[in-house]
């Protein structure tokens, strides 16, 4: 997931006009941003702004971005103050067919007492007249509390991409655990290394971030039936989480990652930690346009040529 694309969702929309927004919504800054737990987040805003969308209606949906000032939309297509662009895309696409739309909340950040900032992706279902064609939104959203109503003060999204584009297997839910502390990393990384010692495989750096749904993707390939075995035959497995691309930059330079080409990308190690080769091209970085094959081309050619 690319940094001019969609890679750095919740760090465009956190920092981009969210400081003038927040301080009109609530008297009290906070120094600190926390993250939730998405495996149980819930957020009724959320849920009743997918309802509209599912109803279609245009001025149920436009009711939920803010007008002053206007929340502000940044699409495929360029970026708006106008807050009718976005009742516009969503009562279109559900007049156009869509019967289903499940939204995922890949992260969610409190940046301050009364402002959410949520990564999601949102899987979507349109009715044609040869049944029905699946396809994903990816997208985030800032929302303000003021005066008890939420509303959204920033938004984006990418358009709607037909599923059957989309080849390397997807999660069924993502692991929002997938990438664990920042902190971590030196010593998991020492940890694979030990072990690939002991059994001669290769240590298989990741770099990304839980946000990255490009990075769960991959992670389903490496544990889908067909590619699992190869990966835990040759390689141990470590994901360097680089937070909103300011963590782990030390690895990430170590290893020859050039981070500004996208992630996830991929370093592996001889054991010794010596580097064996790194993906400096942003080969991995849109998972649309990979196939099983290229995963397992991949793997085939760096994996150790001794036992394992």
């Amino acid at each position: 997931m690319r940094t001019s694309r969609l890679k750095r969702i919740a760090a465009l929309l956190i920092f981009s006009q969210i400081a003038v927004c927040a301080h009109a919504s609530s008297q009290q800054a906070h120094p600190n941003k926390t993250s939730e737990r998405v495996s149980s987040f819930a957020f009724e805003p959320l849920d009743r702004w997918k309802a509209a969308v599912l109803s279609g209606d245009r001025a149920a949906i436009a009711a939920f971005y803010a007008t002053s000032p206007p929340a502000r939309s940044k699409t495929p297509e360029g970026e708006t103050q106008n807050p009718a662009e976005e009742a516009e895309f969503w009562s279109t696409l559900r007049h156009d067919g869509l019967d289903r739309l499940d939204v995922k909340v890949l992260e969610a950040k409190t940046v301050q007492p009364g402002v959410m900032a949520l990564v999601l992706r949102f899987e979507a279902g349109v009715r044609t007249s040869s049944g029905e064609k699946p396809g994903v939104i990816s997208g985030a959203q800032i929302w303000v509390q003021r005066l008890g109503e939420w509303r959204i003060i920033s938004t984006q999204r990418s358009g709607f991409l037909e599923k059957e584009n989309m080849r390397l297997p997807e999660p069924a839910k993502p692991n929002t655990n997938l990438y664990p502390d920042p902190a971590e990393a030196p010593t998991a990384i020492s940890s694979a290394l030990a072990a690939a010692a002991k059994d001669h495989k290769r240590v298989l750096l990741v770099f990304g971030g839980n946000w990255c749904y490009d990075c769960h993707v991959l992670d389903a390939t490496f544990h889908s039936k067909a590619i699992s075995p190869m990966v835990i035959a040759n390689y141990h497995v470590v994901h360097v989480n680089v937070g909103d691309y300011d963590k782990n930059l030390d690895l990430a330079k170590k290893y020859e990652i050039p981070l500004d080409k996208g992630v996830p990308s991929l370093a592996i190690l001889d054991p010794d930690g010596k580097l064996v080769v790194s993906q400096k091209k942003g080969e991995f970085e849109s998972t649309v346009r990979l196939g099983p094959q290229d995963v397992v081309d991949f793997l085939k050619r760096w994996k150790p040529q001794g036992p394992g």
